[in-house]
């Protein structure tokens, strides 16, 4: 069926549809709008249809692809998780370490800081014996370093460590802090590593400087107590005595035995180290110097009247009363009556009295064969058999026995043989540098 438009004069055709069941027959009119209302439906439903036919085709795809991108997050954050772990862990055991190595150089420090006390107080009583000889020079005392100067144990050098370092008084919690924290720099780019490395070096220096400076006390101490014995040695070799190991003894005596004939079982030194065998070097040389010094204080270098000029020397001479050429056996010296007359020596008296052309005598012993006389004294102040000591008064000048007016007759015997005294005055001048 058509029918025509009022507009154009024709009017659209419609669409019957006729459904027709037995007897009875329908039909249906079917409008445009109603078809394009349904192909609109139709066309929203496929799209529908195939919308949901493509989500859940993708749908596995698009779930695994989360899963996978959620797992490579995990990882990501276990793998910095870890790797923070493990920068921890190296720097706590890089901070163990560093202790451990600072508690190490503290401990060796404090162990040359004890030798060196240690050493110090050894040396302080050859010091004393060496000042008491004549031959220590001012010595500086051996100062502990700061960082160590009241400390007994290694915990408190550690402390003293960290205070120079710049972290002393820190808590536990801090220092641990500190643990985890960048090393720290000062203004020049200088690390605490650094700092510490560069403190114990100083402080190991200046333990070597004193280490090397009581070597070098020892040394100069040992070599100034070898020079003086074997100067005392010598000067007092001029007079005819030689100064051994156990007595001294005149040269006109009897030979003394080899000097190489000693013996004994052989038994390890007290130590190897050198310090040591230093400090016994240097005992010895002051043993030494003690020695000959006590000899050679006990032979008559002294001069019995100070005050009094020497009128006649040792030797051939006019003798006075008969005016022939006689033998002098001393030496005599211009003294008034009544002048002081000392002993030159320590030693025994002998004899003390008169004895013939001598006039009033004292005769003292002074061991290993040597004596010495003292005549034409006015008056005499000792006994036989009296111990005297050097410089003590024996007598007083005069004239007494073979003389010509007041002075002193001075002999000094070797083994009963007169020697001339000038050689003991002389080296008596001289040694008075090293014995008194």
């Amino acid at each position: 069926m058509s029918t025509e438009s009022r507009v154009f004069g024709k009017r659209a055709q419609k669409h019957i549809i006729i459904v027709a069941s037995g007897d009875k027959v329908r039909h249906m009119t079917f409008q445009p709008w109603m078809a394009a209302l349904s192909m609109c439906f139709i066309s929203v439903f496929s799209i529908g249809y195939l919308a949901a036919t493509s989500y859940l085709v993708l749908r596995d795809d698009l779930i695994g692809g989360t899963m996978a991108r959620q797992a490579r997050m995990q990882h990501e954050y276990e793998d910095r998780i870890a790797a923070l772990r493990a920068q921890v862990d190296r720097v706590t055991s890089r901070q163990l370490l560093d202790q451990q190595v600072v508690e190490d150089k503290v401990e060796k420090l404090l162990q040359q800081q004890m030798a060196l006390t240690s050493r110090h107080g050894k040396l302080g009583t050859l010091l004393d014996r060496a000042e008491e000889s004549g031959i220590a020079e001012e010595v500086r005392p051996v100062a502990a370093p700061e960082a160590y100067g009241k400390r007994a144990d290694a915990s408190g050098g550690i402390k003293a460590i960290e205070r120079l370092m710049g972290i002393g008084g820190q808590s536990a919690q801090q220092k641990t802090a500190l643990a985890y924290a960048p090393i720290s720099t000062n203004d020049d780019g200088e690390t605490t590593s650094d700092r510490a490395d560069r403190l114990f070096s100083k402080v190991t220096l200046s333990l070597k400087d004193i280490e090397q400076q009581q070597k070098h006390r020892i040394q100069t101490l040992t070599a100034g107590a070898s020079q003086a014995s074997d100067a005392i040695v010598n000067i007092v070799a001029r007079t005819g005595i030689r100064v051994v190991d156990d007595e001294p003894q005149a040269t006109a005596a009897a030979p003394v035995e080899d000097e190489t004939a000693i013996g004994g079982p052989f038994v390890e030194p007290e130590t190897a180290e050198v310090f040591d065998n230093s400090l016994v070097a240097l005992d010895m040389a002051l043993a030494r110097l003690e020695h000959v010094r006590s000899q050679a204080r006990k032979l008559p270098f002294n001069n019995p009247s100070p005050a009094s000029d020497i009128t006649s020397r040792f030797g051939n001479r006019l003798d006075p009363f008969l005016g022939r050429l006689a033998l002098h056996a001393g030496i005599d010296f211009r003294a008034p009556s009544g002048t002081r007359i000392a002993a030159t020596a320590p030693g025994t008296v002998i004899t003390a009295g008169k004895s013939g052309g001598y006039g009033n005598m004292v005769e003292i012993d002074h061991g290993n064969g040597i004596t010495t006389r003292y005549a034409h004294l006015s008056s005499i102040l000792v006994n036989g058999g009296d111990t005297i000591s050097a410089g003590e008064a024996i007598g007083r000048s005069g004239s007494t026995g073979r003389s010509t007016g007041p002075h002193l007759h001075y002999e000094v015997r070797l083994n009963g043989e007169a020697v001339d005294p000038m050689r003991f005055l002389t080296a008596g001048a001289t040694l008075s540098h090293y014995i008194n």
